[in-house]
């Protein structure tokens, strides 16, 4: 049995984790950040859609985690977690997590935009727009950090795949009601949601999560490949919206600009001609740039509170 990094004054292990909002990842890694150890993956990482919910998310990922390397769950207290989340931008959200009464040997947080940053550079300079669920993007330069997007859907993301999945009900709904012209869209949203009709469609999507919406965005790029004129509006929309997000980050003249995230290869092709050349592939996961962070952090002494 491992003694804990209280007994041994050093980590026995490190975690990474990727909270976003559909998917929380987790990889657990040896000390010096180079072997990975084992994996996990659970629901919604963002503290904005519920802190419980994020909460079980990361210690059901950490799980799984540590039940693919073979270890107990009592492990958890030998970690010294990196965590990344959607939503921790926004100072409510960031104090409950700092309040929150964890198992693990440490925990440093920041923002899953951070993370994405340090992993597509691996932890160097750079630029890194996300594309998911949710859409942001991060330039980091020197002492300069820059930040556009990830204020949150439905007031902003634009271009994610929550604003792809809404515009798409907006479209079918009109197109149901004879307002605009038929789209390919509806049959296609009707059978994914189980739905008969317009009553139907209105009440699966009450309440509705980012992620939840953002589930059907993959419908739309297909149907525009498909050659629906609806459907390629919507994504010519989203494209835009990256794409001046890019531009954004361009003025900050980074070396590089990874495009990351669940919907980044499916938008990439349909981004301004100008904007493609300038992106690249990222290095790493961001799960791999919480690693990193958490390493940074606990060979500095630095603490969580420092790191946004």
């Amino acid at each position: 049995m491992s003694k804990t990094s209280e007994e041994t004054g050093e980590a026995s292990y490190i975690l990474g984790i990727d909270g976003g909002g559909s998917k929380c990842r987790a990889i657990l890694v040896s000390a010096d950040g180079k072997e990975l150890l084992g994996q996990g993956i659970a629901g919604p990482g963002n503290p904005v859609r519920g802190m419980d919910a994020a909460i079980s998310s990361i210690l059901d990922a950490t799980r799984q985690a540590l039940q693919s390397a073979g270890l107990a769950e009592s492990a958890m207290a030998d970690l010294v977690v990196g965590a990344g989340l959607a939503g921790v931008n926004l100072p409510q959200f960031y104090t409950l997590f700092r309040q929150w009464d964890h198992p693990f040997a440490e925990f440093h947080l920041t923002s899953d935009l951070h993370i994405a940053c340090l992993g597509a550079h691996s932890g160097l300079d750079g630029g890194v727009i996300i594309i998911g669920t949710g859409s942001c993007g991060q330039v980091r330069s020197g002492d300069r950090v820059a930040e556009v997007g990830g204020h949150g859907f439905p007031h902003g993301d634009n271009g994610s795949g929550a604003w792809m999945g809404l515009q798409m009900l907006r479209e079918v709904l009109l197109s149901m009601d004879r307002i605009t012209p038929d789209t390919r869209l509806t049959q296609a949203l009707l059978e994914s949601c189980q739905c008969q009709d317009q009553v139907g469609l209105a009440q699966y999507f009450t309440d509705a999560t980012p992620a939840l919406y953002a589930r059907h965005a993959p419908l739309v790029f297909e149907w525009a490949e498909r050659g629906d004129a609806c459907a390629q509006a919507i994504v010519d929309e989203a494209a835009m919206h990256i794409s001046n997000m890019t531009y954004r980050l361009l003025e900050y003249d980074p070396a590089r600009i990874a495009l990351s995230g669940g919907l980044a290869g499916n938008i990439r092709p349909f981004l301004a001609d100008d904007v493609q050349p300038r992106l690249c592939e990222p290095q790493a996961a961001p799960e791999w740039g919480a690693v990193w962070f958490a390493h940074q952090s606990t060979s500095e002494g630095a603490r969580a509170c420092d790191a946004l």
